[in-house]
């Protein structure tokens, strides 16, 4: 079996220390010394000190992988984000929190997020009554999926509440992996319907919240913070073929992942993309294909999904056309690669009402 489809792998993939600052603290809840823990990785625990710190994507998805397995914690990703909000963001976030609504620091998060994490997409919709704030991963081969996805639901959560204030409250909580055994800590943090096996992790609440002036927030700070943030923008050097996968990887679900759309979202003629692509030794289709391998590998390996399912999420127009693209990515059948990679016994796809 191979894991590759023949596109070279990000080894630019990273992530501010910010949001696992709590790591440490969640150890010694559990009664564990940090030091002891991230010593087996080789991990200095004073990276923690600092949140402006980056680690590799790789390096801290194995790092809380290697908690879950010291401290026997299922939800430990969960108990994570439970102590994170938008100050782990730094700037980003303290800008994020001068915007004058909520719809504005949505945005706003979503547009800077390249600033604070690489290897995965933060993502915002609105559709008629509804909004979704949204978290994927898009480095291939990550250990600890789940907990970084409930990590990152959690953060988001936190992050509404912030921004809407007590009165907030999500329609629904999504995961795009398997019911945990247990779901109790899940209904106890977020106290909402619990959806599993989704196409996406994230929180749906309605829209009348989008409009809701930010508490506290002050233009002439907003003003200032920009203008710092502009500055930083200017040094971000970012990967041209890898901000177009990290689009694709948001754009796949909605069905906008024609070249017309993406060179539309950087405001070039699609001649113009095509040509850039190909000068970075790619291709836009070969990019629809890494991205879809992606988000098919996670949904067999963490979710129940059917792969009819996993098929129509994907926008193929029957399974075997799914199945014979996977083939070529991979040298193997979904059904097979799931075999191999799975992980945990899963229980049926649900959603768990409060």
């Amino acid at each position: 079996m191979t894991r590759s489809n023949g596109h070279p792998q990000s080894s630019l993939a990273t992530v501010r220390i910010g949001t696992v600052t709590a790591i440490p603290r969640v150890l010694a809840e559990l009664g564990y010394e940090p030091a002891e823990v991230m010593g087996e990785l080789g991990v200095d625990p004073s990276l923690f000190d600092d949140p402006e710190q980056l680690i590799s994507y790789a390096m801290r998805s194995r790092l809380i992988q290697q908690c879950v397995l010291k401290t026997h914690c299922p939800h430990f990703g969960l108990l994570i984000g439970q102590q994170t909000g938008l100050s782990a963001f730094g700037l980003m976030g303290f800008l994020v929190q001068q915007s004058p609504n909520v719809v504005t620091a949505l945005k706003t998060l979503v547009h800077y997020a390249h600033l604070h994490v690489r290897g995965a997409v933060i993502s915002f919709e609105e559709v008629d009554d509804e909004a979704f704030l949204g978290y994927s991963i898009y480095q291939p081969d990550v250990e600890a999926h789940e907990q970084i996805a409930d990590g990152a639901v959690a953060i988001a959560y936190n992050i509404l509440r912030k921004l809407c204030g007590p009165n907030w409250s999500p329609r629904d909580v999504s995961f795009a992996h398997r019911k945990p055994a247990d779901v109790r800590p899940y209904q106890q943090f977020f106290k909402a319907s619990l959806k599993f096996d989704a196409e996406r992790n994230g929180v749906l609440f309605s829209a009348k919240w989008l409009q809701q002036p930010v508490l506290g927030a002050d233009s002439e700070l907003h003003r200032l913070l920009q203008k710092q943030i502009d500055q930083l923008e200017t040094h971000y050097s970012g990967d041209f073929v890898e901000q177009v996968q990290r689009v694709l990887h948001t754009s796949l679900f909605t069905q906008k992942t024609t070249a017309d759309h993406i060179a539309a979202l950087f405001s070039l003629h699609p001649r113009t993309l095509h040509r850039r692509l190909k000068a970075n030794g790619t291709s836009f289709q070969q990019l629809v294909d890494k991205v879809r391998f992606e988000i098919a590998r996670q949904s067999l390996e963490n979710s129940s999904l059917e792969v009819t399912q996993i098929a129509a999420m994907l926008h193929y127009a029957d399974p075997s056309a799914f199945t014979r693209a996977f083939r070529r990515w991979s040298g193997t059948t979904p059904a097979l690669w799931r075999k191999q990679n799975h992980k945990l016994d899963a229980e049926p796809a649900v959603a768990v009402e409060q």
